[in-house]
């Protein structure tokens, strides 16, 4: 047969194998190597034309590059319209049932949070914002820590510069408040903060606070405890034991901390209470007359109490958990438990 009969005979084939490629990328690649692939069909012929004589090449040269066209316009064509295409198969099975996506949830600190503030909303308290980057005096000297203060100490700061820093409670949210707000005031002053703390399983570096001010006339320290009594018996239920044992903050006087019976051991003592029984959930206090002068608010005239939790140590006696790290690790196994 004379490579003029074979050009006609691989173009007849061209036709009827483009006309019947699935269409799928692979076959269309498949078909590509069979006919302009350099071990293909049509290289074959090229090779074998170079072996003609010069006569017999201008004869057979024209209807070889015609097939190489065929073939090349023939390919890309059927390619182009793959890849417009809405119904492209790429091995997949359409039939198969879609993946399910998991529904998000609220993390349990911010549940936490969430239901903390719930509990003192119905109990008539508003809610205070402020920010996390704050000066010196709404931190500490509108508090009562004079400069270099021995109490300052109780709080290792983050400093960004000489006055301006990362508050380490949200008690400058109730000064703020108290500086623009005459009163009687009731608030919550929920957020994060920050201390150069080590970490360990009852403590981490950031961290949230929930607290609380109350100021009008003849604000007693029996209110406050009644107010923290009700609280700890909605959020961990009626028959939960509380004690209030003396401690010293300097922006109240007296002053206290709360714990509550630790609900994992049962009071038995475990690695979450130190072996005590009792887990300490806040402190609290009625407001120094000396925070009162710095906010422009009469001593004389007007008293109130304040306290201050922090969610996450609450979260891990709610929920069971003896470790505070486990909350930051964002491992979606712990957090799917919630």
């Amino acid at each position: 047969m004379s490579l003029l009969e074979r050009i006609n005979e691989v173009h007849n084939q061209l036709k009827k194998d483009l006309s019947n490629v699935q269409k799928t990328f692979q076959s269309v690649e498949d078909l590509r190597l069979k006919y302009i692939g350099k071990k293909g069909i049509i290289p074959a012929l090229f090779r074998d034309f170079g072996t003609l004589g010069p006569n017999e090449k201008r004869d057979v040269g024209k209807d070889l590059n015609t097939l190489k066209k065929s073939a090349e316009e023939g390919i890309q064509i059927i390619t182009d319209k793959l890849s417009g295409s809405d119904h492209v198969d790429s091995g997949f099975d359409h039939t198969l049932p879609g993946f399910p996506f998991k529904p998000g949830h609220l993390h349990p600190v911010t549940q936490t949070m969430n239901r903390i503030c719930d509990i003192f909303r119905e109990m008539g308290f508003g809610t205070e914002f402020g920010p996390e980057v704050e000066t010196d005096f709404n931190n500490f000297q509108a508090l009562n820590f004079p400069p270099n203060h021995p109490a300052r100490d109780m709080q290792d700061t983050f400093f960004i510069e000489d006055n301006i820093l990362l508050r380490t409670h949200t008690s400058p949210i109730q000064i703020r408040t108290m500086m623009k707000q005459k009163p009687p005031i009731r608030i919550l002053a929920p957020g994060r903060v920050y201390r150069n703390e080590a970490i360990n399983p009852r403590s981490y570096c950031v961290f949230h606070q929930v607290e609380g001010l109350y100021v009008d006339e003849n604000v007693t320290f029996a209110e406050l405890k009644v107010t923290i009594e009700m609280f700890a018996k909605k959020f961990f239920g009626k028959d939960v034991k509380l004690r209030f044992r003396p401690s010293f903050f300097p922006f109240t006087e007296p002053s206290a901390e709360v714990d509550v019976s630790c609900i994992i051991c049962g009071g038995s003592g475990c690695r979450l209470c130190k072996h005590t029984g009792w887990l300490e959930i806040m402190g609290c206090g009625m407001v120094d007359p000396n925070v009162f002068k710095a906010c422009g608010i009469d001593p004389e005239k007007y008293t109130g109490y304040a306290f201050g939790m922090g969610p996450e140590r609450i979260a891990l006696l709610k929920y069971g958990i003896d470790d505070i790290r486990l909350l930051y690790e964002g491992d979606i196994r712990f957090l799917e438990q919630f």
